[in-house]
């Protein structure tokens, strides 16, 4: 394992979750940003955007030019960062920051078992995902029936998932750079899903115990 390349992998999901944060904050502040980007159809839109950019980037991040790679990564971490800016709004800052914390200590200490443990993970990364897969569909569901119970098991689930994989992801990126390949590209590969892991762990354990402003 090249630790240049974990190295750049953390370094870029750090840039990628500054740049998410920073965006939800300053947008957070300007009332007109924030009507724009939650109008009826305007949120919709942002989701979207978000999404087929994490879709194209998880897809060919590995054949860009490592430049371009940076650049997707960074402009999809700004996207999140406009959909992001509803926490500011509605949780406590005190609150906010607390389990912002919290879900870095909890992140780091997986992430430090994944690259230092020699058990392979790879089937429980396996269970993990279908686990995940299953939230999703009980998440949908739960659009619709709107329960305050379901949600926080789905919450409470889902940190236990993003915990496991977590750990699975650093493992698996530091498998992959034995394979050779491009260390700048593998980074912004890992950065991308460890990125993911850390902001969804946040997420539910906000919705557990995040505080509302007043």
């Amino acid at each position: 394992m090249k630790n240049n390349t974990i190295s750049k992998t953390f370094l870029w999901m750090c840039f990628g979750l500054l740049v998410t944060f920073v965006t939800g904050f300053l947008v957070s502040k300007n009332v007109t940003m924030l009507e724009n980007i939650y109008s009826s159809w305007g949120y919709v839109g942002f989701v979207i955007i978000e999404l087929l950019l994490v879709i194209f980037l998880s897809a060919r991040v590995m054949k860009m030019k490592p430049t371009t790679a940076k650049v997707c990564f960074l402009i999809y971490s700004f996207f999140s960062g406009l959909t992001f800016s509803s926490i500011f709004v509605f949780y406590n800052l005190n609150s906010l920051i607390v389990i912002f914390l919290v879900a870095a200590i909890i992140f780091a200490l997986m992430a430090f078992i994944g690259f230092v443990t020699k058990a392979d993970l790879t089937k429980v990364g396996t269970y993990l995902l279908f686990g995940l897969i299953a939230i999703v569909i009980v998440s949908l569901i739960n659009f619709f029936i709107n329960s305050s119970t379901l949600n926080t098991i789905i919450s409470i689930v889902c940190v236990l998932i993003f915990i496991g994989i977590t750990a699975y992801d650093v493992q698996k990126i530091k498998e992959l750079d034995k394979l050779g390949l491009p260390s700048d590209n593998l980074a912004i590969y890992g950065a991308l899903d460890l990125y993911l892991d850390f902001i969804n762990l946040f997420i539910h354990l906000l919705s557990l115990f995040g505080r509302n402003n007043d």
